[in-house]
């Protein structure tokens, strides 16, 4: 049973970096449609208003950077734990296979076979 528990978190731990990249290119989109956009008004945009306009699309760009940092630094702290989980099992897998092997070893002593 535990097994099927430890199976489970990793795919949830998949599914998670999986969901956080698609936001992070969803977001590459997003900013590239807003980039495209604010070149095509800044010919029409010329007066005080234009360079406000153009102010916020900046600051909202930069908003941008934040977040897909912020989920780049998630995507990576998923991947190191499930790289370390996956470490961990394997240990506990070869600690196992150490134990069944010596006790195996100690029957075989007490039988003489």
């Amino acid at each position: 049973m535990a097994g099927g528990g430890q199976q489970s978190s990793a795919q949830s731990t998949r599914n998670g970096i999986q969901a956080l990249e698609a936001a992070h290119n969803g977001v590459t989109r997003c900013r590239q449609d807003v980039d495209a956009t604010r070149g095509n008004l800044s010919t029409a945009y010329q007066g005080s208003d234009g360079g406000q306009f153009g102010q916020l699309l900046r600051m909202w760009d930069e908003q941008c950077g934040v977040i897909q940092k912020n989920l780049q630094d998630m995507v990576d702290a998923l991947e190191l734990s499930l790289k370390q989980h996956q470490q961990t099992q394997n240990a506990a897998g070869e600690a196992v296979i150490r134990a069944r092997t010596a006790a195996d070893f100690a029957f075989q002593q007490l039988t003489g076979a």
